[in-house]
């Protein structure tokens, strides 16, 4: 087993490692997609804030969406999928954050020009060609997370590149599009949705899928988002979504979507990896036993009618399927904890049904083995077939194994393209079919819009710095540590701590490890660091300066700041008695402690130095600079010996 680096996100519980496999014999190619969100002043097409909500809505309309054909007379089956749901959407929306365009009871309003230009420095900073006119198009969306059923959407640029420490990996295409509502509520009848963020303008980056290796997508995701944070985008939970393509010679494309954490996304490729291995296998049994899915739908309302198992007794009613030769393999693992039934319940699922039951885990739940026999016998199985039940109301059951149906017909072609949710885990979920291409149209509400020399000259040629060149200039600059400078960078805190150093005199380097280990300590022993904003922080290394506290003091004294952060700070620090002492005092402090410690300075000589500064260090309280505390003590231990 390899050994994966770094915690999870939440950092509750070791990241589970990944597994030491043939990457390149399994034929392992992934690609990312990452979604950004800018932070321009309006929105995409109109002129409202890109700010959240969490007011009131002023009011809220429904609506219920369709498929729609192409102009080739399709339908894309991941709409088709969707609709046959039967979903309500209702959707809040707000005087002062929304308007008549996010509810798609007026057309858009011109391209907005700030998104561009922020999609034309990320295009410059990937080394990308941008297109020389943005048509914007309709893509088929009919989750409900649009009200009008599609998300605008424009090709920005294409042909770039990242230099990675793995290799070039090709920059494919940089997209521009409207984000979608905020999913709020889940309910067995409708979804709701806020509409305060549709529309925020939201870069699409996509590699293409020369990506081989677990760590390789990990440092890939790393990269372009040092890249992004070089521009003017959002921060914060939400701002950028990562969505990776996986798949395997055996297997086939598999979107996985939200994989928020870096830390984990090496363990989410494993275990796809390992997903699709498992159902190859399942694929080459069934061949091999001549399988096959029956299309009836049973009622097995009489074999169930004295049941004891609650779940069944409360159902309008019980149905089920026959699944010819899948005895065992439904209860085949394919991700840690997660079966091949869990694949099918997936599906099941969507129809509205809370889960399914499976031979393979019966008697359970409450259904005796004598039922279960019962039932056996009642549709005439063979020892090697399985059946699949599920219970509710009539119309939702036969609508949820018709889909179980049509998910078990698929295992026969092994790995079936799909999208799937990452989970926090590290493993996947079902989520719909893979989109195709039969769900884009042409937007005639939006003129094109041409992107000249004259537009793009002025911005290449004032680029932000980028992470690498950064880190290489705050190590010369400041004479940091790599080490520190490198966390400077990767935590964001780089700007923060170059408008530090240029209100300060102090030590670069206490400054540095304030931001990336003394707020991440306090953060851990849960305070809110929220506080410690620059004027705060400033305040603080103030008195540093001034030499009214040692570096050691300062984050005790953020401690007691943060109990009380409207209060003065240098008074904060005198209460928490972290002030420093005169030199005649420290001195006074360490001639005592050298004095009752005599014998042992005598016996050891210049080896009681470390003993000697752990007391002073523990009696002083950080009252006194460390460098001054060890002067003192060496000359306090060559008087007595």
């Amino acid at each position: 087993m390899a050994k994966n680096k770094g915690n999870n996100k939440k950092g509750s519980k070791a990241t589970p490692k990944v597994t030491d496999r043939d990457w390149d014999e399994l034929g392992l190619m992934m690609g990312l997609e990452i979604h950004q969100q800018l932070n321009t002043k309006s929105k995409l097409f109109c002129p409202c804030p890109t700010e959240l909500t969490d007011e009131e809505y002023d009011s809220e309309i429904i609506r219920n969406l369709r498929p729609t054909q192409s102009e080739l007379g399709q339908i894309d089956r991941a709409a088709l999928q969707e609709s046959l749901r039967d979903m309500t959407f209702k959707y809040e929306s707000f005087n002062n954050h929304t308007c008549l365009v996010e509810t798609d009871d007026e057309p858009p309003h011109s391209l907005n020009r700030e998104a561009l230009d922020i999609c034309i420095t990320i295009a410059s900073l990937l080394n990308m060609r941008m297109v020389d006119e943005f048509h914007t198009m309709r893509k088929q969306v009919i989750d409900g997370s649009n009200t009008g059923g599609f998300q605008r959407t424009g090709l920005a640029a294409t042909d770039g590149y990242l230099d990675t420490p793995y290799g070039r990996v090709v920059i494919e295409s940089l997209g521009l599009e409207e984000d979608a509502a905020r999913r709020v509520e889940d309910n067995d009848g409708f979804t709701r949705f806020r509409l305060d963020r549709l529309g925020i303008p939201l870069a699409e980056i996509t590699t293409d899928p020369s990506i081989h290796h677990p760590e390789q997508i990990k440092e890939v995701a790393y990269m372009i988002g040092q890249v992004l944070r070089s521009t003017n985008v959002k921060r914060g939970l939400g701002t950028i979504r990562q969505d990776v393509n996986i798949s395997i010679t055996k297997g086939a494309r598999v979107e996985i979507k939200g994989v928020q954490d870096l830390d984990l996304m090496p363990v989410i490729v494993d275990r796809e990896v390992e997903r699709q291995l498992a159902l190859v296998e399942i694929k080459e049994e069934l061949d091999k036993r001549g399988a096959k899915v029956e299309d009836t739908i049973y009622d097995l309302d009489e074999v169930f009618e004295n049941t004891s198992s609650k779940i069944l007794s409360s159902a309008e009613c019980v149905k089920g399927i026959i699944l010819r030769g899948f005895d065992g393999l439904i209860g085949k693992e394919v991700q840690p904890g997660r079966r091949f039934g869990t694949e099918l319940s997936s599906y099941a699922k969507k129809m509205g049904v809370h889960g399914l039951f499976h031979t393979d885990e019966l008697p359970a739940y409450g259904i005796e083995a004598d039922e279960v026999n019962a039932m056996k016998e009642f549709l005439a199985i063979n020892p090697e077939d399985a059946i699949i039940i599920v219970a509710h109301d009539e119309d939702v059951a036969i609508n949820a194994l018709n889909e179980v149906i049509r998910r078990a017909k698929m295992a026969f072609d092994g790995v079936v393209e799909e999208t799937r949710k990452a989970l926090d885990d590290g493993n996947t979920e079902y989520m719909r079919p893979l989109p195709t291409a039969n769900r884009m149209y042409l937007e005639t509400d939006i003129p094109l819009f041409q992107i000249t020399e004259d537009m793009v000259e002025p911005i290449k040629n004032n680029l932000p710095e980028l992470p690498d060149e950064k880190k290489a200039r705050i190590i010369k600059e400041y004479k940091l540590s790599e080490d520190l400078a490198n966390q400077l960078v990767r935590r964001l805190l780089a700007d923060e701590f170059e408008s530090l150093i240029a209100n300060l005199n102090v030590d670069s380097t206490v400054v540095a490890s304030t931001l990336v280990a003394d707020l991440r300590d306090l953060k851990r022993e849960g305070i809110d660091v929220s506080i410690f904003n620059e004027e705060k922080l400033i305040d603080i290394f103030k008195l540093l300066e001034e030499n009214k506290i040692s570096k050691d003091a300062i984050k005790n004294l953020m401690v007691a700041v943060s109990k009380n952060p409207s209060e003065d700070v240098e008074k904060i620090a005198n209460d928490a008695n972290l002030i420093l002492l005169s030199e005649e005092e420290v001195i006074s402090i360490i001639h005592d402690i050298a004095t009752q410690n005599e014998s042992m300075i005598k016996e050891r000589q210049m080896g009681a130095m470390g003993p000697l500064m752990g007391m002073s260090m523990k009696k002083l309280k950080g009252k006194a600079d460390g460098s001054l505390v060890n002067k003192i003590v060496r000359e306090e231990i060559q008087k007595l010996i």
